[in-house]
């Protein structure tokens, strides 16, 4: 019998999306509807946190704060964070229809973790009315989880570990080191780190890769090494304990994890 309890999967960039490409177009459009031009790069760096915080990372960026304050004669403020949140949300639920296929491998990897009695959790950085846009898409896919905590369900997300325990509580888990959480962003990481879970990072479907499908199948071995290192690092900075290209690669990571913890091993 498994000592691993769940697996807790992020959504985009993880088992959905691969290259985490849904919000990107979005952050970009509805900062120019306030008069600002942002980069896809200044987009993705605070990907995985709920999305008013992200904004909120975003426009405390020393490029796009001074650019604010130019534009609208002040630093951006609390009420700024606000209404490009206002714009944001409804033009993601808009268009994450369109990046809601799974990542190749999933449903193999998820059905052999359901064969040894794991529970399939889930926290995303997506509000609850874009995942209900999103929900209905991957069932179709044949994609079921037992639980969701999304941004905006408790009073603190990510990077925070509530999420983690809102899963615990969901899923009548426990203990943590029970607990594997999947993710592609740090502070995705970090949350399955702040609350004691093991913790794998997926380097070449997610965010920090910012790949295509069709871009890794052509890259030169050499070059996507370089990605998939840069990409990895990153996420060890957060304490990733592993990392792999894309779900598909989880079965080898998990067997690891139960032979550390037979042998007395904890994250």
């Amino acid at each position: 019998m498994s000592q691993l309890k769940a697996v807790v999967f992020d959504w985009a960039g993880t088992v959905i999306d691969f290259g985490s490409f849904a919000p990107m177009g979005v952050f970009v459009e509805a900062f120019s509807r306030f008069g600002i031009e942002v980069t896809i790069a200044e987009a993705r760096e605070p990907m995985g946190r709920p999305k008013w915080d992200h904004i909120d990372a975003m426009l405390k960026q020393p490029r796009i704060r001074d650019l604010w304050a130019a534009r609208h004669g002040k630093a951006p403020a609390a009420a700024d964070v606000d209404a490009v949140y206002e714009v944001f949300v409804p033009m993601n639920e808009e268009v994450v229809h369109k990046f809601a296929d799974l990542v190749p491998g999933t449903m193999e990897v998820v059905g052999a973790l359901r064969r040894r009695g794991m529970k399939i959790g889930s926290t995303t950085g997506y509000t609850r009315s874009i995942m209900a846009r999103v929900l209905p898409l991957a069932k179709e896919q044949g994609y079921e989880v037992d639980n969701l905590v999304c941004a905006g369900d408790l009073p603190h997300g990510r990077p925070t570990p509530m999420n983690m325990y809102r899963c615990f509580l969901d899923l009548d888990v426990w203990p943590a080191s029970a607990v594997v959480k999947v993710d592609d962003t740090g502070v995705g990481i970090d949350e399955g780190v702040a609350a004691g879970c093991w913790t794998v990072g997926v380097a070449l479907s997610g965010n920090e890769a910012g790949l295509t499908p069709k871009e890794v199948a052509a890259m030169a071995p050499e070059a996507l090494a370089e990605v998939r290192e840069r990409a990895s690092a990153e996420l060890r900075k957060h304490g990733a304990h592993y990392t792999i290209d894309t779900v598909a690669d989880l079965l080898p990571v998990i067997d690891d994890i139960e032979r550390r913890l037979a042998a007395g091993e904890r994250p």
